[in-house]
């Protein structure tokens, strides 16, 4: 059963208490959990339900060298394919950075899979070699939706993937 969404805005202390909860919930379910697939599609579902401003929340996996593919999602139809040269997700594969974008239509190559996105957030998931394996998007249609928490509590939850051999 989900938690009613953290309405926007939040506070930080609401945002922290609600990614604790999220990880807790997710080191439950994944618990013995061995197939990256399903676990990818947990952490999409219970991040995308957690909070009422997480409009796109899923992974893109790195395919090839360079290239990005939708992996699983909530939220309306992604982009099948962005290469690492392209876009806020291309830029924190590339990079093995976090980004936090408070306007997309500021940021240079964004790639508009949703008119409607105001704001992302991005950051790399790495295997256990520290390699980039893909990245963990999460868009909202409201403007600055993400700060330095979001970055860090997501880098976290994504971390949590490290386990499994690749995307």
């Amino acid at each position: 059963m989900f938690l009613a969404p953290l309405p926007f805005p939040a506070t930080r202390a609401e945002r922290l208490a609600r990614y604790a909860e999220v990880r807790q919930t997710l080191e439950a379910l994944l618990e013995g959990d061995d197939d990256v697939v399903s676990a990818m599609a947990t952490v999409a579902c219970e991040l995308h339900h957690g909070f009422a401003w997480f409009h796109w929340t899923g992974f893109y996996r790195t395919i090839a060298p360079g290239l990005l593919a939708v992996g699983p999602y909530q939220g309306g139809h992604g982009c099948t394919r962005i290469p690492y040269d392209q876009g806020v997700c291309g830029a924190a594969a590339r990079s093995g950075q976090a980004q936090v974008v408070p306007d997309v239509h500021r940021f240079p190559g964004h790639i508009a899979c949703a008119s409607s996105t105001l704001s992302e957030l991005v950051v790399p998931v790495f295997d256990a070699q520290g390699v980039v394996i893909g990245v963990l998007d999460i868009d909202s249609d409201e403007p600055a939706a993400f700060d330095d928490v979001d970055a860090a509590q997501v880098a976290s939850i994504a971390a949590m993937l490290t386990r499994f051999e690749r995307l």
